[in-house]
């Protein structure tokens, strides 16, 4: 199962590095056109925009897998470590329950988005609305398999502040 989560986002970092250098290689081009031959490719706006929410929503789901999001862990660092998985308990449902949230309005939107068409390109506007679909699956199904492992006591589980589970505390710890 790990070995096809690292094989997935590998892909997606992929994905996004590729988008990214169209999104650069687009608006280069356009300023480019725009200021030297008083020209431009009129579609570089409407693509250079999509891509850019993929990338934000991709960006965020492998952010959520290896814990990187902003984060306050100076109280629950604190915490003695039944109660600091209490807390990572109750955090992962509330994460669920936006996530929820999440998912059911960008499916909504897809639907509505399947109706409306972009301006220049004339491409559904559900393509943005799949942007945060899909990468809300992803996040949700993150989130159930680290809440798995806290409540079933697996070491490999990420608790926020986790003394062992911090990036460094090997370091920390000899000092």
């Amino acid at each position: 199962m790990k070995r096809v989560a690292d094989l997935l986002e590998r892909i997606t970092e992929w994905i996004m590095a590729a988008m990214l250098a169209v999104m650069v290689g687009l608006v280069f081009g356009n300023v480019v056109l725009r200021y030297v031959f008083n020209s431009g490719i009129v579609a570089a706006e409407e693509i250079a925009r999509l891509m850019f929410v993929w990338l934000v929503f991709l960006g965020a789901t492998v952010a959520l897998r290896h814990q990187q999001h902003l984060g306050l862990e100076i109280l629950q660092a604190r915490l003695p470590a039944k109660l600091r998985r209490a807390c990572a308990v109750v955090a992962h449902l509330l994460m669920l329950y936006a996530l929820w949230l999440f998912i059911e309005g960008s499916w909504l939107q897809l639907l509505i988005g399947l109706e409306t068409r972009s301006t220049v390109l004339r491409f559904p506007m559900a393509f943005y609305a799949a942007a945060g679909f899909f990468p809300a699956l992803a996040m949700t199904l993150t989130v159930l398999v680290n809440l798995w492992k806290i409540v079933c006591g697996a070491p490999e589980a990420r608790i926020a502040g986790d003394p062992h589970a911090a990036p460094g505390a090997a370091a920390l710890a000899e000092h």
